[in-house]
């Protein structure tokens, strides 16, 4: 990993990224864990980056937090993946949609709302969802969207009673043993700071617009973690059969390809179509997801191999190269393990 650990250090003497966290496990053990750079507090204080560092995991949010709450209740109350949204959430103006065209992205539902919701602004995000019109027929197209992600979240904390922070805490996280994963992190200067806003950098608080103004915890972001915690959360995803959680069968389902280089919820890479963030070279079958904050997860179940990289990389802003540092950076680690 010598050429991987020079790659990362190089990118930060470039000012590519304030700061990293790389952690890599193959065959069920940790193989690396590296810190890199750091970031400026929302006080405008320097802090040097640790393996122990928070993240703002951003749209890592859909596969750690949304994916497994709608496998439990799949698994544990009469919700079915071909059920509609709107037998749950009866305001949802299109009758038609399902949960499982939510988690593949198959909704027909456009990205995003538009206009783009501001940080500042005074807005009904839920209402605006509920209401948006489908730019496609559901079921025929992959489009990769925060509004379907956000539905199941409501749709979570419809079926269970709770709050989609409690529900994922008391159901999820603390029976997996990811006890540096929630909504809301409690000690927020310990978190990565991210973007520039106003007068400080962001630290502890949600950098989605959409999540905020749905009060920090929804189905498409929020979540804040450890790049032990997911690396630990997609072991999980590779040896279903290491926790009681889950259904595994459900778990191998939701790995597996559908369409266009998607699954439920995770981006699965088929061999074929535009290449996905981890590089052409890892084998066709392996999974994982990004967030727009500079993080991401990606597993190869053929070489048992787990990268989980986080990064503040929009604390120098929206424009940087991570299309081109992370699949750069997977292409080289799996070069490593295979080799």
């Amino acid at each position: 990993m010598v050429e991987v650990d020079a790659y990362l250090r190089d990118l930060i003497v470039k000012k590519e990224l304030p700061g990293a966290v790389l952690h890599v496990q193959q065959k069920g053990s940790t193989v690396f864990h590296r810190a890199y750079g750091g970031f400026i507090d929302s006080n405008h204080q320097p802090h040097t980056m640790k393996t122990t560092t928070r993240f703002d995991i951003a749209s890592l949010t859909k596969i750690m937090a949304t994916l497994p709450s709608i496998l439990w209740l799949v698994d544990n109350t009469p919700v079915e993946l071909d059920h509609t949204i709107q037998t749950y959430i009866p305001e949802f103006v299109h009758r038609e949609i399902t949960i499982r065209q939510a988690l593949t992205h198959m909704t027909g539902l456009p990205a995003d709302l538009t206009p783009p919701v501001q940080r500042y602004e005074k807005r009904d995000v839920f209402s605006e969802v509920l209401n948006t019109e489908r730019i496609h027929e559901p079921g025929k197209i992959v489009k990769y969207s925060d509004l379907g992600m956000i539905l199941l979240g409501a749709v979570i904390e419809k079926v269970s009673s709770l709050p989609f922070s409690t529900f994922t805490k008391k159901v999820l996280y603390k029976p997996l043993g990811l006890t540096q994963t929630s909504f809301h992190p409690d000690q927020p200067l310990q978190v990565a700071s991210t973007e520039w806003t106003k007068d400080r950098y962001l630290q502890g608080e949600v950098h989605d617009e959409k999540a905020l103004h749905l009060g920090g915890a929804s189905g498409s972001a929020g979540l804040f973690s450890t790049a032990s915690d997911v690396g630990k959360f997609g072991s999980y995803f590779l040896y279903p059969e290491t926790q009681t959680v889950l259904s595994h069968d459900l778990m191998r389902k939701a790995r597996n390809h559908v369409a266009e280089n998607r699954g439920m919820g995770f981006e699965v890479w088929s061999g074929k179509g535009t290449t996905l963030s981890c590089g052409r070279g890892w084998s066709a079958g392996s999974f994982g997801h990004t967030g727009f904050t500079g993080t991401s997860l990606w597993i190869d179940p053929q070489k048992e191999l787990i990268v989980t990289f986080l990064t503040n990389v929009v604390q120098y802003g929206r424009k940087h190269n991570m299309k081109h540092i992370r699949p750069d950076l997977h292409s080289l680690i799996h070069a490593h393990f295979t080799n």
